[in-house]
């Protein structure tokens, strides 16, 4: 028996089966994000915080145009609130970068809480206009919960550069939407409730939302104490100089775009649709977001990034022969769809020019170079349908659009040079960090 079964072939074995893996599909790069963990709590609790940011200016100006009947003095305590945000915001920014997120974010929550309080009460009981300036200045200095967000995901996946590109496309997306549901928000709440509504329903948002993202705390990127010797101010660096540069016009044309959509459509005797027309040019930025996100990455950013803004200029160009709604709506969705790529790739631009140690404070320095080039855009864009009229509005952004892609082609040549990094002393008990 023994022999029987020594001399008996052996069968050979069957390969165990691979294992089962999951279909790559179009969501899977998505799936892979908020794998991490704590990432979808944090990304939840930012969205409640960020909604506001796109209802506060429209909110005021319409508390202040129907109460004080001032449309003059609501347009100046805006301009304020943006002009003090400018100045605010990047110093903000480097203080997250150095104390961290929480520490630096309930502070100034709370700060802006008092003053959105102030305004509102100012407003209601008819205090001086200058009390309103006042408040506007004390009230505009919040952190930005978009860059914490973007610095949160650049920490989580700082050896993943196809997961960064998935998280920028991602957030892109959350922007427009907060830009297509807060105005309209803001105006019904205004308009139907009662002229305080909109911006209180807005301050109890954004404190809500920062408390809760201040709470995640196990996501939360480290503080990065500043170098013994200081550091060289951001904007000496030529590369992001350019990004900044091109993110000023092309705030101007996100600005003058709107003023445009809203005088054209009314020009056609429809200007009840104004709101659903310009949400149009925010879907096909968020369909193109969307579809970027899960695209891999091909070739050089700054090329791009160039392509993006070449794009942007080329979309907007067709808007000047609409000559019907009919013709208008889908012109603005094409338009749209040029936008999130371009800003997806600046932003991963900021991310490989800026210091690790200083993330926040260049992504809030090229966001408020952004803000203001929509104020700007806002205002260039209302002197034209004023002195021109509505047939020219969309020269404004055409214009805008062209001058952005004249400082990202003046750009290119920088943006594409190799970064040089050097390193900071290391802190005592810590690793040295990339500057």
């Amino acid at each position: 028996m023994i022999l029987f079964l020594a001399f008996r072939p052996v069968a050979p074995r069957r390969p165990a089966p691979p294992p089962c893996r999951r279909k790559r599909t179009f969501l899977t790069p998505y799936r892979r994000l908020f794998a991490a963990p704590g990432a979808l709590a944090f990304t939840l609790a930012a969205f409640v915080g960020r909604l506001p940011g796109s209802m506060l200016g429209i909110s005021t100006v319409l508390m202040i145009a129907t109460v004080r009947d001032s449309y003059a003095l609501a347009g100046a305590v805006s301009a304020t609130g943006v002009a003090a945000t400018a100045v605010a915001g990047p110093l903000l920014g480097r203080l997250v970068d150095r104390q961290g997120q929480a520490k630096v974010a309930v502070p100034a929550v709370v700060l802006f809480a008092l003053g959105a309080t102030a305004m509102v009460l100012c407003v209601h009981h008819g205090a001086p206009a200058w009390a309103l300036f006042l408040c506007a200045a004390g009230s505009s200095g919040v952190p930005s919960l978009g860059a914490m967000t973007r610095a949160r995901w650049a920490a989580l996946h700082r050896d993943d550069p196809a997961a960064r590109h998935t998280a920028s496309s991602f957030e892109q997306v959350v922007d427009e939407i907060c830009f297509m549901v807060g105005p309209a928000l803001a105006m019904v709440l205004c308009t139907a409730v009662f002229p305080e509504a909109g911006l209180i329903t807005a301050g109890a948002l954004l404190v809500a939302g920062t408390l809760l993202f201040a709470a995640q705390r196990r996501t939360e990127p480290p503080p990065h104490p500043p170098a013994p010797t200081g550091h060289t101010p951001l904007l000496r660096t030529p590369g992001l100089r350019a990004v900044l540069l091109t993110f000023l016009a092309t705030g101007a044309v996100f600005g003058s775009m709107e003023v445009a959509t809203v005088a054209t459509v009314r020009s056609f005797g429809d200007g009840s649709a104004s709101g659903a027309v310009i949400a149009l040019q925010a879907a096909g930025s968020c369909a193109a977001g969307v579809v970027f996100g899960a695209l891999p990455l091909r070739g050089p950013a700054a090329t791009r990034f160039v392509a993006g803004v070449a794009a942007m200029a080329l979309a907007v160009l067709p808007l000047l022969t609409a000559d019907r709604l009919t013709s208008l709506a889908p012109l603005l969705f094409l338009a749209g769809t040029a936008t999130a790529p371009t800003m997806i790739t600046g932003m991963t631009l900021v991310h490989r020019l800026t210091p690790a140690a200083r993330l926040n404070e260049g992504m809030t320095t090229v966001y408020t170079g952004l803000l203001i080039g929509i104020s700007a855009g806002a205002a260039a864009g209302g002197w034209t349908v004023d002195h021109l009229g509505p047939t020219s509005a969309y020269t404004t952004p055409a214009t805008a659009a062209a001058l952005a892609l004249a400082a990202a082609l003046a750009g290119w040549g920088r943006l594409r040079m190799p970064v040089r990094v050097r390193t900071e002393p290391a802190r005592p008990g810590g690793p040295s960090m990339p500057w």
